[in-house]
């Protein structure tokens, strides 16, 4: 097992990526910390499921993109497990709206759960990572951290600075044994809350899939399977990157 003997807090592990990148690494041995902002019963159902494949999780309710709860979250963690070994952040919202339809109160939410939560996360864990000497730090992004698209500046802009941190995190925390990678994706088979938030369509023959090199859309396997790459000793030279799971969108 890849993970045996490590904790991972995941955020965002109530459905989606983050459910299956929980799965998964509860299958290879990880002890989990598994935070959701709402829908408790999703959550506790990810729980139950990591839990039957042998390994304990700690399910727990936070908005990770408020200083305070995010924080909190994290210590409730580390009190529960002694460490953290992996952090993912998988949070995230896209509204897409004309930027300047756009208030100031949805243009800092969207910094709060895009980007700002990496940074709380990390900052509480990175101590007893940097004690440990060991650690590795994973986001999300998207295409939103590479290019740009219309209705979208919230979005491109705090996934543009969130590509932004990692890389400091990398190099501040590098010599400290402490990895921190992007894991950018594209179109993934997803449950879309908002579908009116995601333009680039999911069927095999919307034109956005057609011009990808594996003509399809990817699954939240897929994205798990990198995330375990990244989590694990496979990848320990790998830091302050962008890993692509998009199956040849840009190629």
């Amino acid at each position: 097992m890849q993970l045996q003997g490590k904790t991972a807090l995941i955020a965002g592990a109530g459905r989606n990526n983050g459910r299956q990148i929980a799965l998964t690494f509860a299958r290879e041995g990880a002890d989990l910390v598994l935070i959701a902002r709402a829908k408790s019963a999703e959550l506790e159902q990810t729980a139950r499921e990591c839990e039957a494949l042998g390994v304990k999780a700690l399910p727990l309710l936070a908005d990770v993109g408020d200083y305070a709860q995010a924080t909190r979250a994290a210590q409730q963690g580390l009190e529960r497990f002694g460490k953290v070994d992996v952090l993912v952040c998988a949070t995230g919202i896209r509204p897409h709206n004309n930027f300047w339809d756009f208030s100031c109160e949805e243009w800092h939410r969207v910094f709060n759960v895009n980007l700002h939560s990496t940074f709380y996360l990390a900052k509480t864990l990175a101590p007893q990572m940097i004690e440990r000497k060991a650690g590795s730090i994973i986001a999300l992004g998207g295409k939103a951290s590479m290019t740009s698209e219309k209705h979208a500046a919230a979005i491109v802009a705090s996934k543009h600075g969130l590509y932004g941190l990692i890389k400091s995190l990398a190099l501040e925390l590098g010599p400290h044994g402490v990895r921190a990678n992007l894991l950018a994706l594209a179109t993934i088979k997803t449950q879309r809350i908002n579908p009116e938030w995601y333009p680039d369509g999911l069927e095999q023959n919307d034109p956005a899939i057609k011009p990808m090199g594996l003509g399809r859309a990817g699954t939240t396997q897929e994205v798990a399977n990198a995330a375990l790459f990244l989590a694990s000793d496979q990848s320990s030279y790998i830091t302050g990157d962008r890993m692509l799971c998009m199956g040849g969108r840009y190629m």
